[in-house]
């Protein structure tokens, strides 16, 4: 088997449909295919079960996380290359033999990110170097959002890069990340202590650290429709992607004057993730009470 691919879905019923008939529509590969659903309320595993009989459907009666539901299915992938792949996305017909072709002929790459675009063609930056205590500088004074394109101030999302060359890379997004299974299992699959966010980050740091090669491979390409899921529950998710943030550095910034740097950095995270929410809250507010006004002439 050459290649298994596992998605993980939340309420996806207006995705999974497209998702999977592009993957099924490939030239030249015929994937496994896993889809591991976290107690979807919707018709996500209807849509399956009726339309998709050679899918590997398996249901949670909770939901359990991304990390931990992809390593679910990880224990039964038979391929030689697994590809984590998120539902709200569409592959290109021949991403899959290209990205395939690829790993095959530098044995030195361990994982390999195509390129994202969102539903307009434009580029969608997928692309972000491993993060540093000057990352949350950059981010809490500002200097990230008036400088992006700095190597400097925007290091961290990347802003300098094009997305338009093959290069090595930290870490591109798991919203579709090819790894070889063979890493994968040599590294203990994904960290589950990274339930939702960071996971991706942490994976490709643990590559990084047995020297093998990330790259980012723009000449395979697919649709991401990028974050329908995280949007559904806002509030709860910049809590949990700001908690993996800090729970990053206390993995990898061990001793005394890192635990001091971590403790400092963990306050303006927390307030950081607190005011975050409130602003969302106050745009939703506005846009509700200027929707009731046009709506009543007021």
């Amino acid at each position: 088997m050459d290649l298994s691919i596992i998605i993980v879905t939340w309420n996806s019923q207006d995705f999974i449909r497209a998702c999977l008939d592009s993957i099924f529509s490939q030239e030249g590969v015929s994937p496994e295919v896993f889809v591991v659903d976290n107690n979807s309320s919707d018709k996500t595993c209807e849509i399956i079960r009726k339309n998709y009989p050679q899918v590997d459907l398996i249901r949670n009666p909770v939901n359990l996380g991304y990390a931990k539901a992809n390593n679910q299915a990880l224990k039964l992938a038979q391929g030689e290359f697994i590809l984590f792949l998120n539902p709200d996305t569409k592959l290109y017909p021949d991403i899959l033999k290209k990205m395939l072709d690829f790993m095959r002929g530098y044995p030195e790459i361990a994982a390999l990110g195509p390129k994202l675009l969102n539903p307009d063609g434009t580029i969608q930056p997928s692309c972000r170097e491993f993060p540093k205590y000057s990352t949350l500088l950059w981010e809490f004074t500002g200097l990230s959002r008036l400088f992006p394109r700095s190597k400097i101030f925007g290091a961290w999302k990347m802003g300098y890069f094009n997305h338009q060359e093959t290069r090595e890379v930290d870490q591109p997004m798991a919203s579709a990340l090819l790894v070889r299974k063979n890493v994968l299992d040599e590294l203990g699959f994904l960290d589950e202590r990274f339930p939702i966010f960071f996971n991706d980050v942490d994976l490709c740091y643990r590559i990084r650290k047995t020297g093998r090669k990330t790259i980012f491979y723009p000449e395979a390409k697919l649709v991401h429709y990028k974050g329908k899921s995280v949007e559904m529950i806002k509030p709860r998710m910049i809590i949990l992607s700001h908690l993996a943030f800090y729970r990053f550095f206390k993995k990898y910034k061990r001793g005394i004057p890192n635990e001091i740097l971590n403790t400092l950095f963990g306050i303006p995270l927390l307030l950081s993730a607190g005011l975050r929410i409130f602003f969302y809250h106050f745009k939703k507010t506005i846009f509700l009470v200027s929707t009731f006004c046009l709506v009543f002439n007021l």
